[in-house]
């Protein structure tokens, strides 16, 4: 590899959305640069590491084994360069920096509304950018710096790499049409078992925790019709006799509907944590640091009594 000294460090900053990437049209609209400037940085980093780094394969680029190499250590590398250099005092009123956080749409109904016109009181010029994907997927999107802070269901061992802070501990509700529930606003196990279900799962098939309990006690509920987000899972239940079984706080905005009947599950399902993660190269990130902040600010406020 040539000196140290003749590196040029946009040259690493365009090899990392590269490789990311994948594609000169997509790296030059991401840096906001032409697509003869990214093919020409593409042969002086070709020439640099003395490799290809990308090569087409059916018609696409794939990485090259170095260029696989290279992916781990060039983002710890940009990472550092970024701390070191960005100033540590962060004025919200000032940033024009973008914030990507990727999120359930349960997560987004009980913190989106909050935050966003918190961002446009005090971080006007400031930018959101909001995606959802599994549990899975979003860890790895943090590892691999495609998204600043995920806000969801995370198991307890994450990444060595990663952070964690748990906001608040959630617990299950169920909701049906009051006209289908007992004077006493409730049903006992077997009433519930008896009736159709509305589960929601990203994947279908897949298992979530109300079914985990129900397994483990030898019993199976009814799944009459099975949606692949919260949205509008609220307001498929009036006028039906299905049951949904939901975290109890995306249930907040229809507690007054006198239409539907909110209750407790006639089983016991254990309460979970619903946590931000994010990079430890963002630990003392100062933009990062008033993000995390301005979440737990909002989430500590929140008073709900359940």
């Amino acid at each position: 590899m040539n000196n140290l000294r003749n590196i040029d460090l946009n040259l690493l900053v365009t090899l990392q959305v590269l490789l990311l990437e994948k594609h000169i049209t997509r790296t030059a609209n991401r840096l906001h640069k032409s697509q003869p400037a990214i093919s020409h940085a593409l042969a002086n980093l070709r020439n640099l590491f003395d490799d290809p780094l990308l090569v087409r394969r059916f018609g696409r680029l794939e990485l090259t084994p170095r260029a696989q190499e290279l992916l781990i250590p060039l983002r710890e590398v940009l990472g550092q360069i970024n701390t070191l250099i960005e100033p540590q005092v962060f004025d919200p009123t000032q940033t024009n920096r973008t914030f990507r956080l990727s999120m359930s749409d349960y997560g987004a109904r009980v913190l989106l509304p909050t935050l966003i016109r918190t961002f446009r009181t005090i971080a006007p010029n400031a930018k959101l950018t909001i995606s959802q994907a599994s549990r899975e997927s979003m860890l790895i999107d943090v590892l691999d710096s495609e998204i600043d802070l995920a806000l969801g269901v995370f198991p307890q061992k994450i990444p060595e790499d990663l952070r964690a802070h748990a906001l608040f501990v959630e617990k299950f509700s169920c909701l049906a049409d009051a006209s289908t529930i007992p004077e006493n606003g409730y049903l006992d196990q077997n009433s519930w078992l008896a009736r159709p279900h509305v589960s929601v799962a990203m994947r279908a098939g897949a298992e979530d925790d109300i079914d985990r309990v129900l397994l483990k006690k030898g019993l199976h509920r009814k799944i009459s019709v099975q949606l692949p987000h919260w949205g509008i899972a609220n307001d498929i239940i009036s006028g039906t006799d299905l049951i949904l079984t939901v975290a109890r706080r995306s249930l907040i905005s229809i507690e007054n509907n006198h239409n539907l009947r909110i209750f407790s599950p006639p089983f016991n399902i254990s309460p979970f944590d619903f946590k931000m993660v994010w990079h430890k190269r963002l630990e003392i990130d100062a933009a990062h640091c008033w993000l995390r902040q301005v979440v737990m600010r909002f989430l500590n406020n929140s008073q709900y009594d359940f």
